[in-house]
């Protein structure tokens, strides 16, 4: 039970979806499976793509998807500077380097396809369009550049399932080569762990396929169903499965995913009310956003770092939980990337933010104590 009297984020586990995980126990098939192949098919229908290939985590998603675009050494993956580190590990888990580049405003902090262009070498070989709180990134500015310049555009949906991406209806991850997503506990869609990489391609979408269980050509399931008494190991590959409890709870949780994020979507709108103007907040985005966000948190803007730890001090005492996200060229391990500078808006973004609780069954009540402690916090 948590302390808080209003968590950064809470889970609901209805009945259905522990009779979905406990028909899977009592199965006696606990690996990749049926349920997998069932989940698979359900979600490439609702995000709309043709392929989707469930893995082990949102990281591995990442990781599979270049990959699959035939990134490695001597390439370079430009990714924006704030985001979490995941977006910029993958392209080092092939030996690629990691180009950090800026976003548009801390206000509208995803990729800037500006700065993007800025940073294109002739060893770029992919962009990777962060989709960060479940707000879309510019895509057809992003499709346009990677079009013009021969480049792979990874979309990294790991917090925007079902998010818009702005072109003729489509969702995100139905744009770039690659699309990967996070079903992690704090996600719209959570299973605890699990990911999932979507594609266009039927050429991505088998690599993918291949490479997420060890290279082999049959998998556990073909083989207890008899259709291949052996395998063969035909590439270097992984153990990026979802196992099928997942998978049953991912598909009994994706029947509500739609009415979860409109209760999303309007829970931000309840707070957008109860903030705007608020002296020395300011709110991220405008309502074209919010309308198509998916909504995987809901952050806000102090005037600088000081004060928004300040914020964050005084909403604890209140017993309200908050987060924030450094800029990837802050850490240690990445302060390299980020060294040609020209980071300046994903820094202050940075300094600035604060994420609020936000959850797909979060109470009106909840908003307004959240509010109301703000305004108390910023007043005083």
């Amino acid at each position: 039970m948590s302390e808080w009297r209003v968590p950064l984020t809470e889970l609901e586990i209805p009945e259905e979806d522990v009779r979905a995980v406990l028909e899977c126990l009592e199965s006696g098939w606990l690996t990749m499976g049926p349920r997998t192949g069932a989940f698979e098919q359900a979600l490439a229908e609702f995000v709309g793509t043709p392929h989707a290939v469930t893995v082990s985590s949102g990281s591995a998603a990442l990781h599979l998807a270049c990959l699959a675009a035939g990134i490695g050494p001597g390439d370079e993956v430009i990714v924006p500077a704030f985001t979490f580190v995941a977006s910029a590990a993958a392209a080092r888990y092939v030996g690629a380097t990691p180009v950090l580049c800026d976003v548009v405003s801390p206000r509208e902090f995803n990729v800037d396809p500006a700065d993007v262009a800025r940073r294109i070498t002739p060893r770029t070989r992919a962009v990777v369009a962060v989709h960060f709180c479940g707000y879309p990134a510019d895509l057809q500015a992003l499709r346009a550049l990677c079009d013009e310049h021969g480049l792979v555009l990874i979309e990294d949906c790991a917090q925007a399932i079902g998010a818009e991406a702005g072109t003729g209806g489509r969702q995100v991850g139905t744009v770039g080569e690659l699309g990967a997503f996070s079903f992690f506990s704090k996600k719209q869609l959570c299973v605890g762990e699990g990911g999932m990489v979507s594609s266009a391609s039927a050429e991505h979408a088998e690599r993918v396929r291949l490479l997420r269980s060890h290279a082999m050509t049959s998998s556990t399931w073909d083989r207890h169903r008899g259709h291949d008494p052996s395998y063969d190991i035909v590439d270097i590959g992984f153990n990026f499965r979802i196992d099928e409890a997942r998978a049953a709870l991912g598909l009994s949780r994706l029947r509500r995913l739609p009415e979860a994020l409109l209760a999303r979507r309007e829970t931000v709108r309840a707070y957008r009310e109860r903030l705007q103007g608020v002296p020395g907040l300011e709110l991220c985005f405008d309502e074209e956003a919010v309308a198509r966000s998916s909504h995987f948190a809901f952050p806000v803007l102090l005037p600088d770092r000081a004060r928004r730890d300040r914020l964050r001090e005084q909403l604890k005492r209140a017993g309200v939980q908050t987060t924030w996200y450094p800029a990837l060229q802050s850490f240690s391990d990445y302060s390299v990337y980020g060294s040609a500078g020209g980071l300046d808006a994903a820094a202050e973004a940075a300094d600035r933010h604060c994420i609020l609780p936000l959850s797909s069954a979060m109470p009106i009540e909840e908003v307004e104590l959240v509010a109301d402690a703000v305004r108390a916090a910023l007043a005083a």
